[in-house]
């Protein structure tokens, strides 16, 4: 019987259940920095209080510090027990999923088809909250891991955490045989370093901000803008602003992106190679076809974030780098080095729920002793073919049908477990459910072309839009 700790998202709503269906761990221990379940979903008021460097270009950034709100006292170890904390989140007041609900959710709940098709942050924030209920009994709510030390014992790692107690400041430390991380990859933003934008933000403080602190249009009202990327944040972000900025609204694209603009007022731009002087000329930029745009107001970088995790640091071989990716890593999940740390939820254009049930599915066998890994020298060779196709700076992106292919591979090796039928085995996609992921760009633009009546469709047949239709032999 091993002890397990988790390090909290939402991926561990998931991964419990199906570490604790093995029936092999004798405890099982959740830390969560927040104060309730949802992890990212959290929508925090406090989001724009944060401010990103002009430029940040390291993932080595420091733990996050919670923001105390309603009269919080200035010593941390004097902190009132109706004090709430907040960590800022890239959650925004009007975000939708960009899944339809029932891709979107995890295979054995069905509850978030009862809201509109593309639910609200709300209801899959109530979604995650309800589904966690279960576990609610094992979660350290309000500690911050700070530090995780691996040492070898009679053969076998164990690894010390160090935590905090965030309302009392209070410094722990526990020992388990294993360690999920489940902590997401969006708090450390990436805002690139691009000719002169460092002059030029000193004399525009104000102007340029991340997505991450983006928390509705009405702040952009009048202004002329300009959105730098367009994938799912980008791609929604733009067409919020949109609607209440001075047409049109400019996306600077680098490469391709399966969104398009939504709105009508907006114009594509491609890359953006330098931020003029403003000695020269009223906030502008030039992209890299030589156009120039100026009397810029506001820019938003929608440029994704670093992997960062600090409280590894310490680990060595180190698992970052560039932060581009998690270094030495099998299948996105084990660490090669030291197999019991493991990783839920790094793949990114994925499925995000029912990719963390995949991965959650192996992590349970393999640590039950049920499923074998490869030889370290073979799980390395599974590395460096991943990186020779050129996915370096991508490595943990999965590109439909890539994502399926994926998720689909790890259900088979699950399946060559010792025991089979013991446990818990999340379904492979469906025919419809890949048809649908493959279609999900058509399908979202359809629903947003709905305008405000999109609030109550359920389904994609009200969009006229049906696999049934387009495939009846397969119905």
């Amino acid at each position: 019987m091993r002890e397990v700790n988790y390090i909290w998202n939402i991926s561990i709503e998931s991964a419990y259940r199906y570490l604790e269906a093995e029936d092999h761990f004798k405890v099982i221990d959740i830390f969560e920095q927040r104060s309730s379940f949802g992890g990212l979903w959290n929508y925090s008021l406090q989001s724009s209080i944060g401010k990103t460097e002009v430029p940040q270009t390291s993932p080595f950034q420091p733990l996050e510090e919670p923001i105390w709100t309603v009269n919080t006292a200035q010593d941390s170890n004097a902190r009132e027990e109706n004090h709430d904390l907040e960590f800022p989140t890239p959650m925004y007041e009007d975000l939708e999923t960009n899944l339809p609900h029932f891709l979107m959710e995890f295979s054995d709940d069905h509850s978030l088809r009862k809201n509109k098709l593309y639910p609200s942050r709300d209801s899959t924030l109530q979604y995650l909250k309800s589904y966690a209920d279960d576990v609610r009994h094992l979660v350290k709510f309000e500690t911050q891991v700070t530090e995780v030390l691996q040492e070898t014992r009679n053969g076998r790692d164990s690894w010390q955490l160090r935590y905090r107690w965030l309302r009392s400041g209070t410094i722990e430390m526990s020992t388990y045989d294993a360690i999920v991380v489940a902590s997401g990859h969006y708090s450390a933003p990436l805002l690139p370093e691009i000719q002169g934008i460092s002059q030029w933000n000193s004399v525009y403080p104000e102007i340029i901000s991340h997505s991450k602190v983006f928390q509705r249009p009405q702040g952009f009202k009048n202004k002329r803008v300009l959105v730098v990327g367009c994938s799912a944040s980008g791609y929604d972000i733009s067409a919020q602003i949109a609607s209440c900025c001075k047409s049109p609204v400019i996306i600077s694209v680098r490469s391709e992106t399966p969104f398009e603009p939504m709105s009508s007022s907006a114009i594509c731009r491609p890359e953006i190679t330098e931020f003029l002087s403003p000695r020269h000329y009223n906030r502008a930029v030039r992209f890299s076809d030589g156009h120039i745009e100026t009397d810029i107001d506001a820019i938003v970088f929608c440029t994704g974030y670093f992997y960062s995790y600090p409280f590894l640091s310490s680990l060595l071989p180190q698992f970052i780098g560039t932060g581009d990716r998690v270094q030495r890593l099998f299948q996105h999940i084990f660490s090669i080095d030291h197999p019991s740390l493991v990783f839920v939820g790094l793949p990114t254009r994925v499925v995000p729920f029912r990719n963390a049930e995949g991965q959650a599915a192996a992590i349970a066998r393999v640590w039950s002793d049920r499923l074998h890994l490869p030889s370290k020298l073979e799980m390395l060779e599974w590395e460096k073919s991943a990186l020779e196709l050129g996915r370096k700076k991508q490595f943990h992106l999965l590109k439909t049908p890539e994502d399926l292919d994926y998720y689909d591979g790890l259900i088979e090796w699950v399946m060559q477990a010792e025991g089979y039928g013991q446990g818990k085995l999340p379904p492979k996609w469906s025919k419809k459910e890949r048809w649908v992921r493959e279609n999900c760009a058509e399908i979202l633009k359809a629903y947003k072309q709905r305008g405000e009546a999109r609030h109550d469709i359920r389904t994609m047949e009200e969009l006229n839009i049906s696999f049934e239709q387009d495939h009846p032999r397969e119905a």
